[in-house]
């Protein structure tokens, strides 16, 4: 990114569509409309066109954006239908795996070094995919078990399927989504990546379409571990953009927090739910072995973060306990605050009574409030205290599990600390409309400072607009059998000097070919690839070590450029939702 691009940042939440336009370090413009989860391309050209108003003419734009499209299909089961290819080898029983999906075994096997032990049978593979094609199968995935040391047989099914049904090009192909282990999650992986591809396509089309005469020069879509990546990239692999929301959540706080470098849990307080996210010692912290979604296991890379049903719109509960009042919030949407012409009480409606907010009509908040506390005996204001008591109460309990969690476990950081010592939070860092009213009595719970963040309305698209395009390769070679594999390459070669192949040579071939990947799919590398992952180890024959095998991954970081909140001017607001908690 340039001080010679205005960027475009938006968010598509679940309750609302939050864009930003950022110039250099400032923020310049914001605006808010309300997600039509029917038609989020509505929702993201609205929020688009009202910040855009602010741009000068003087600089081309980029546009980064943070989708729930792939994440909500597949949430909701609405991806394609697919036909699922697996070349297991023996002693594989899918029985036990609860995929939640058919799988089409053939015949052939790649053993866990590579080597193919017995050839694929793609005469098999076209019988299998015709006869899902008659039944109306829309997608194609092909996966091996150890397609990551060899791809040969996901390419040779490919080609043969698709030369005979191109309908199903381009297929998607396990060892393109991760070069690391775990064929349970390479299948789960490939299957949802190929139920989305067509949505996220026809989505890319449009967006293409609608910005065609708007002065953007690149699209860029936020994935689940906080880099960017291009929109056509995004309709090869679309899985990689599952859980952007979250992302953005940390993403942003990473660009306008001014705890760089403490401890910190990241709370983005939603109408509807609230993501939690942890930093340590600055860095955000990965979840070791990939997301996990709607039940689904994959190998997508992803900042840690879990989701509750708590947020300013939730359902209230109240009962007598032992004849005292006992308040429990969510997990359910009650729907819109009666502030703003609901009929169920909420949160947000507490916070009004309270002061805390003037937003809508208070009168109709205390009423609302005074019903509920009927059976109770309780009053209106005694039940927006014990409202606003129960969230901060339920919010740092979530917030001490989430580090129970982590604590019972070896997590990842960016800098790949394994285990560190100590991860407790020093700051509460909040974001989201309703942080203001919940984050400082939550943390007063937990014992720690807080901080909420400027433009914390908006600080997801803050945090998209930040982000950086990202791109990771993984290399596998093997010196005893001479084999140097890149899987998201489709790249298989011989080592030509196998003998004096050594980790310091295998990390050197890492960062070229992910030097040169990420350059071929547009990625800027001018700020140096890292090695984020590596691992070796010794072949032994008999009492003599035979040789080694590499694995290690290079990677474009993710990262933020910061933004300077204080010194910027306050943005030109453009809210288009009335203004809601």
């Amino acid at each position: 990114m340039t001080n010679r691009c205005d960027i475009v940042g938006i968010d598509v939440g679940g309750t609302n569509t939050d864009a930003v336009l950022v110039r250099g370090e400032s923020v310049i413009a914001a605006a808010k409309t309300p997600t039509n989860p029917d038609n989020l391309l509505e929702s993201t050209r609205i929020a688009y066109e009202q910040v855009a108003k602010e741009h000068d003419g003087a600089n081309p734009i980029k546009l980064h954006l943070s989708t729930t499209l792939s994440t909500n299909a597949i949430i909701e089961g609405r991806g394609d239908p697919v036909v699922v290819l697996a070349v297991p080898g023996p002693g594989m029983s899918f029985d036990d795996m609860g995929l939640g999906f058919p799988v089409h075994v053939l015949s052939g096997y790649i053993d866990h070094r590579g080597r193919e032990v017995a050839p694929v049978d793609a005469s098999a593979a076209r019988a299998v995919v015709k006869a899902a094609a008659d039944n109306g199968a829309e997608a194609l995935a092909i996966v091996g078990k150890f397609s990551h040391r060899n791809p040969a047989h996901e390419l040779k099914i490919e080609q043969e399927v698709t030369d005979e049904y191109p309908q199903y090009s381009p297929a998607t192909l396990g060892h393109r989504l991760s070069g690391r282990p775990g064929f349970p999650r390479r299948l789960a992986t490939a299957y949802l990546n190929a139920s989305i591809a067509r949505q996220q396509s026809r989505f890319a089309e449009m967006i293409q379409s609608l910005l065609a005469r708007s002065g953007v020069e690149r699209v860029f879509i936020l994935k689940a571990d906080g880099g960017t990546m291009r929109l056509k990239e995004s309709m090869l692999r679309p899985i990689e953009t599952i859980l952007s929301g979250p992302a953005a959540s940390t993403m942003g706080a990473q660009a306008l927090t001014r705890h760089h470098g403490a401890n910190a849990v990241i709370v983005d307080i939603g109408g509807t739910t609230t993501d939690i996210s942890v930093q340590v010692a600055g860095e955000p912290i990965y979840d070791r072995y990939g997301a996990e979604i709607s039940g689904h296991k994959t190998l997508v890379p992803a900042l840690f973060s879990r989701s509750i049903g708590l947020g300013g719109d939730s359902e209230i509960h109240v009962e007598l306990l032992n004849g005292a009042p006992a308040f429990r919030i969510g997990p359910r949407r009650a729907g819109t605050p009666v502030v703003r012409g609901g009929s169920m009480p909420t949160p947000t409606d507490a916070a009004v009574a309270a002061g805390l907010s003037s937003l809508g009509n208070r009168e109709a908040a205390m009423h609302a409030l005074a019903k509920l506390g009927e059976p109770c005996g309780i009053d209106a204001a005694a039940v927006a205290q014990a409202v606003l008591d129960a969230f901060t109460r339920q919010l740092a309990d979530e917030i001490e599990a989430v580090y129970m969690h982590l604590e019972s476990r070896p997590a990842y950081t960016v800098l790949e600390i394994l285990a560190p010592p100590d991860i407790r939070p020093q700051v509460l860092i909040g974001l989201g409309a309703p942080a203001p009213f919940f984050i400082p009595d939550a943390a007063r719970r937990l014992g720690i400072a807080c901080e909420i963040l400027p433009h914390c309305e908006e600080a997801n698209a803050v945090g998209a607009a930040a982000s950086r395009p990202t791109a990771a390769v993984t290399l596998h070679a093997d010196t005893m059998l001479g084999v140097l594999t890149v899987p998201e390459a489709d790249h298989m070669a011989r080592i030509r000097h196998p003998m004096t192949f050594g980790v310091k040579q295998a990390r050197r071939e890492a960062i070229e070919w992910a030097t040169r990947f990420a350059e071929e799919i547009g990625v800027d590398t001018s700020q140096g690839v890292s090695i984020v992952e590596e691992e070796s180890f010794n072949v032994v024959r008999g009492f003599y070590t035979a040789g080694h095998i590499y694995s290690i991954k290079a990677q474009v970081r993710p990262e933020v450029r910061r933004i300077d909140a204080d010194g910027a001017e306050r943005p030109n607001k453009l809210d288009q939702s009335k203004e809601e908690l």
